[in-house]
C-alpha cells in the first residue's frame, strides 16, 4: 500500500530546445543541398553541360552555408543547448572537406573529388539523421532512461 503522506516528485517532460531545432533544420537543409550535387554531376555526365556550372556554384554556396549557418548553429547547440560535443568537430570537418572538395573539383582532380564527395554525402546523411534521434535531444550529462 502506498503511503499517502509522501509525494513523488512531478514528472518533468523535457522537449528539445531551440538550438536542437535549429541544428535539425540546418543539418537537414545541408543534406538536401549536398544530395543535389551528385544529381547535377550525373546530369553533366549525361550531356547537360550547363549542370556543371550549377554544380560548382552550389558547391561554393554550400561552403558559405557551412561557415555562416551550420557552424554557428553547431556552436550554439553544443555550448548554449548543452548538446553533444562531437557535433562541432563533425561540422568543422564537413566545412574543411567541402573547401577541399571545391579545390579538387576546379582542378579536375576527380580521383580525389569523387570519393571525397561520397564521404561528404555520407557524413551529411549521418549528421542529419542523428539530429532527429532521441540521443540528440538528450543533451550532455543527461541520464539515460531505464529500459
Amino acid at each position: 500500500m502506498k503511503n499517502v503522506l509522501t509525494t513523488d516528485p512531478p514528472v518533468v517532460t523535457r522537449r528539445p530546445c531551440v538550438t536542437l531545432w535549429l541544428m535539425r533544420t540546418a543539418a537537414t537543409l545541408h543534406l538536401v543541398v549536398v544530395l543535389c550535387q551528385p544529381v547535377l554531376a550525373g546530369m553533366f555526365l549525361t550531356g547537360d553541360v550547363d549542370a556543371i556550372a550549377v554544380h560548382g556554384t552550389i558547391g561554393s554556396l554550400l561552403a558559405a552555408y557551412d561557415l555562416l549557418v551550420l557552424l554557428p548553429i553547431a556552436i550554439a547547440y553544443v555550448t548554449g543547448g548543452r548538446g553533444r560535443v562531437f557535433v562541432l568537430p563533425v561540422v568543422v570537418v564537413l566545412f574543411l572537406a567541402t573547401g577541399f572538395q571545391i579545390g579538387m573539383g576546379y582542378s579536375r582532380e576527380l580521383q580525389l573529388h569523387v570519393p571525397l564527395g561520397v564521404l561528404i554525402v555520407t557524413a551529411a546523411v549521418l549528421l542529419a539523421a542523428w539530429s532527429w534521434t532521441a540521443s540528440a535531444a538528450r543533451g550532455r550529462g543527461a541520464a539515460r532512461s531505464p529500459r
